[in-house]
């Protein structure tokens, strides 16, 4: 086992056991977690090493905080975005 810094990028890792269910669950447990964003209606589904966050959103900031989260976990250039906006009436 090698301990150090972690210089691997997202596609690197999946390849050492990183599977897309752990991936998954963490994004959704980061995106539950924050008392900020309503995440119920945005799916996660992973393409190779890619998220794609898909669903809806019902504020603006949602969306950048969503995937601010995914990056962080899978980097920014593995995170796709296709949530829809969905603003309730007033």
């Amino acid at each position: 086992m090698k301990f150090g810094p972690d210089n691997y990028n997202h596609e690197e890792r999946c390849s050492q056991g990183h599977s897309s269910a752990s991936t998954i669950a963490t994004i959704e447990a980061a995106l539950s977690a924050d008392p900020d964003i309503d995440s119920s209606a945005i799916e996660i589904r992973m393409l190779g090493p890619v998220v794609l966050l898909e669903g809806f959103i019902t504020k603006a900031v949602d969306r950048d905080k969503a995937i601010s989260l995914a990056a962080m976990i899978v980097g920014w250039e593995n995170v796709h975005d296709r949530m829809l906006s969905r603003f309730p009436t007033q």
